[in-house]
């Protein structure tokens, strides 16, 4: 049985996600519209195999509630969350494995984010992905991170730090992987 918890205070977005997640095999999938809501619910039974959490929430923002999810139970999680805080977050939240995907996300980034997140342990079912798109997310992965570092370090905005690290690739006529590796090298 794969079980999911959907937190979300949009039911538009619920209703895509839940779509989303029983063409992947999600057989038990909950949509909850709190943040404390879900922290009762994980806390007091069995965590689920995988929460999404699609920010804002009613009574928080909703990064708080994925870490908390992360930490205490393991549970694979994905933050929705805009664009424009999206790599803020990712880097911050990167050491509980939470991947954060910016909205609007379409349903083949979410279904290639939830193999990544099965890449990286127990697997939810028997999703067939090549090696190929687990590391172009990868490499979105990493992309992302530098222009985060761009835009602290630099001060840059997220347009500036994306033309940024395309010139650095171009000039050095080397893959946007290689180019945001320097960068990420460079400012740390």
């Amino acid at each position: 049985m794969n079980r999911a918890f959907i937190i979300s205070r949009q039911d538009s977005i619920a209703d895509t996600l839940r779509r989303t997640l029983q063409n992947l095999g999600f057989d038990n999938i909950s949509e909850i519209l709190t943040g404390s809501e879900a922290r009762r619910i994980i806390r007091n039974g069995n965590p689920p195999d995988l929460i999404i959490v699609n920010t804002p929430l009613t009574d928080e923002f909703g990064n708080e509630l994925a870490e908390t999810a992360a930490e205490e139970t393991n549970t694979k999680t994905i933050l929705l969350c805009s664009g424009n805080i999206a790599d803020e977050l990712a880097d911050r939240l990167s050491e509980y494995d939470i991947l954060v995907l910016s909205k609007p996300v379409d349903r083949d980034v979410l279904r290639r984010g939830i193999c990544l997140l099965e890449a990286d342990g127990a697997p939810f079912s028997d999703i067939d992905e090549s090696d190929e798109v687990l590391r172009r997310i990868d490499d979105i992965r990493l992309i992302s991170k530098a222009k985060a570092a761009l835009m602290k370090c630099m001060k840059f905005t997220e347009p500036q730090a994306h033309r940024y690290l395309e010139k650095q690739a171009m000039n050095s006529r080397c893959t946007r992987r290689k180019a945001a590796e320097k960068i990420i090298a460079d400012l740390s």
